[in-house]
Order: C-alpha cells, then sequence, then structure tokens
C-alpha cells in the first residue's frame, strides 16, 4: 500500500503507462517539458512576500474571501487542475482525510481550480470534500501566482479525443490550466510555504505542510 501522497500519485502514473498508447503520453510529456523549459515555477510569489487577496465563489455559489478566512487562522491554499484529473482528486483526498488536523491546528483549507462551482458540487458531494473548493474564473487568480498557462493546440485535439472539454468543465474559452501549487499564508497575508510542481504528477506532500502549520501553532 501506498504511504504517502506521491506514492499513490506514482501508481497512477504507471497504471496510465500500462494503459494509454505512448503517442497519447508524449503529448502531455511535451506539455510538462515546455513548462520547465519556460520556468513556470520559478514564477510563483517567494516566502515573505503578500499573497495576493482573493474573493471566490465556493461550490454553492457563496462568495469566500481571502481577509475573512484570515480573520480566523493561518490559511493552505491548494490550487489544482479539476475534477477530471485524477492526481487532484487523489490530492484532495488526502487532505479531506487530513482537514481534522489542519482545523485542529487552527488553520484553514480550500482548493481553488478553473472548474465551474457545478463542478466543485459535483466534486464535494463524490468525494466528500469539507473544505471549501473554489472558482477561479479564467484561471485569473492562478494568473496573479504565476501559475496559470495556456493549453496548446496539441493537448487541446487529446482532450477533446477523451471527451475533456475544457470550455465546458471550466465555463470560459481560454484553455487555461494552474500547475498544481501549495502556499501557506499567515494571518498576517505573508506567504509562509510555497511549493508548485510543473509536472502535474508531482504534488507537494501534506507532512510539508502540516510541519509549517504545526510551527506557527506552536509560536515559531
Amino acid at each position: 500500500m501506498p504511504t504517502n501522497l506521491q506514492d499513490q500519485l506514482d501508481a497512477i502514473t504507471q497504471r496510465t503507462r500500462e494503459l494509454v498508447p505512448a503517442d497519447r503520453l508524449s503529448v502531455s510529456e511535451k506539455v510538462v517539458e515546455d513548462l520547465f523549459a519556460a520556468g513556470v515555477e520559478d514564477r510563483i510569489p517567494a516566502v515573505g512576500s503578500v499573497a495576493p487577496a482573493f474573493a471566490l465563489r465556493n461550490a454553492n455559489e457563496h462568495m469566500v474571501r481571502s481577509e475573512d478566512l484570515l480573520a480566523l487562522g493561518p490559511l493552505v491554499v491548494k490550487f489544482f487542475r479539476g475534477r477530471w484529473c485524477p492526481y487532484c482528486v487523489t490530492e484532495m483526498e488526502a487532505w479531506r482525510d487530513l482537514y481534522e488536523e489542519v482545523r485542529a491546528l487552527g488553520a484553514l483549507l480550500v482548493g481553488i481550480s478553473p472548474q465551474t462551482t457545478r463542478q466543485s458540487d459535483f466534486m464535494t458531494d463524490q468525494h466528500g470534500v469539507q473544505f471549501p473548493l473554489l472558482w477561479d474564473e479564467g484561471c485569473t487568480l492562478a494568473a496573479q501566482f504565476g501559475l496559470a498557462y495556456e493549453i496548446p493546440g496539441e493537448q487541446r485535439l487529446d482532450y477533446r479525443e477523451m471527451l475533456l472539454t475544457l470550455p465546458f468543465v471550466n465555463g470560459d474559452e481560454k484553455w487555461q490550466l494552474p500547475i498544481p501549487a501549495t502556499f501557506v499564508i499567515g494571518q498576517d497575508g505573508k506567504i509562509l510555504f510555497a511549493d508548485a510542481h510543473a509536472d502535474f504528477r508531482v504534488r507537494t506532500e501534506p507532512e510539508e505542510v502540516l510541519r509549517v502549520l504545526r510551527g506557527i501553532a506552536a509560536g515559531h
């Protein structure tokens, strides 16, 4: 049995390589290579900088503001691609299981993606997610965090062949996604932890985040 999040994600990758033709896999591999070459991971806000504020709608169409959340405690912000992505689902389920510990440490957690509130509502119900899933319409906030990128034409065709129509899922025609990323924001609005991955198959290990939250709770 996988013992941590990345073990679980690596198992998905292995199954995918066994089932999906190499020419199709090469499309996403090329996108990952191009993102690495563009230095997208280096564009994110640095630890110690002030995080962009946000006001985004949750799955119930209620507006959620970062200033209101930070008034209650430190905030973990997780950018993900959408419920159609098995890596994102596995990551959100891992944090679902850890959410009680996050709250016990006095922190809050939100998941942010370009998928519509309707898609987030489906994801909340299907996977038992207790924390807010917020709609970053048009990847506007992701762009402020340096995470947004445009999906190239070949991958758009590949997605359509898989019956994944992102304009429908995301509610716009921009064909943009965020690279997966995790931030911990202190109550003063400053970033205490920042981690992003050009490779969508790699995610921040939860223990890294929990370690930061424990340090905050202990006053370190």
